[in-house]
């Protein structure tokens, strides 16, 4: 089940709003040593600093983030591209498909997308990599999964990056990684996922922090699974997070959270 989108959206926001208003208990030191923060999409604001590039990303590891978040269409020579939408029409306001151009074409009409060849090449190694599979209209599975095993080849699934995805057939492209390195993303179907998860001994699970319950999160990590939950902005819904002993935050605020992470460790 998938809400509509407005819905959704709507939903989220007003949950953060109560969450946000909650007071919760400080984490443990070890709780905030332990905390992996995830960059969604980068540091952006969409005004000066745009989503998905690499200067959205540049400010995430200058700051000392631990992971970057990130999503990759194809072009229609079959190159993975940084972008969240199938078109570029939010987020850059030009009418432009991005199956229905080569990388070249599009680059030289919005340079500010990156290829995930250059996104690989800067930050794989020094930030975690969490790259989301997107669906699209171009499907030649061979030839894209041969394209991501050479891109990956020289970093460690697992320990440097992990594939994300809401479509399990998505997958199919990454198995040269193993299923360690794959999180499927829940929305409505957490049930199912979990499920899934579990039956194939993947990575974990990851989805927005109001659906994995605490038993969910529990039955996870008691298979040695991760958690990785989306997506906290505020102190208190942050705080709730730690204390709940989830592995990733994923979230639009990495920036602010790590520097008050940064500040409760120093206070101690």
């Amino acid at each position: 089940m998938q809400l509509p989108l407005a819905i959704g959206t709507g939903l989220q926001h007003g949950v953060d709003g109560l969450f946000s208003v909650i007071p919760r208990r400080r984490p443990s030191q070890q709780a905030l040593l332990d905390c992996k923060l995830v960059s969604h999409r980068g540091e952006h604001d969409n005004l000066a600093v745009r989503e998905n590039t690499l200067a959205a990303f540049e400010r995430v590891y200058a700051a000392g983030v631990w992971g970057l978040e990130l999503d990759v269409h194809w072009s229609k020579d079959l190159q993975p591209v940084v972008i969240h939408d199938c078109d570029t029409r939010r987020v850059f306001q030009q009418d432009c498909v991005i199956a229905e151009l080569s990388l070249q074409q599009l680059q030289q009409q919005l340079p500010e997308i990156p290829s995930l060849q250059q996104v690989v090449d800067r930050f794989g190694g020094r930030l975690h990599l969490m790259i989301e599979l997107k669906t699209g209209p171009l499907w030649q599975t061979q030839q894209q999964s041969r394209c991501l095993e050479n891109m990956f080849a020289h970093l460690n699934a697992g320990s440097d990056y992990h594939f994300i995805a809401l479509h399990k057939t998505l997958f199919d492209l990454v198995e040269f990684a193993g299923h360690q390195a794959m999180l499927p993303v829940a929305e409505f179907n957490v049930s199912r996922f979990s499920r899934y998860a579990i039956e194939k001994e993947l990575a974990g699970l990851t989805g927005h922090y109001l659906l994995l319950q605490r038993d969910l999160i529990e039955r996870h990590q008691h298979q040695g699974q991760k958690i990785g939950v989306g997506f906290p902005g505020s102190r208190f819904t942050f705080y709730r997070e730690l204390n709940r002993g989830v592995d990733w935050i994923f979230t639009n605020h990495a920036l602010r959270l790590y520097e008050l992470r940064q500040r409760l460790l120093r206070d101690g």
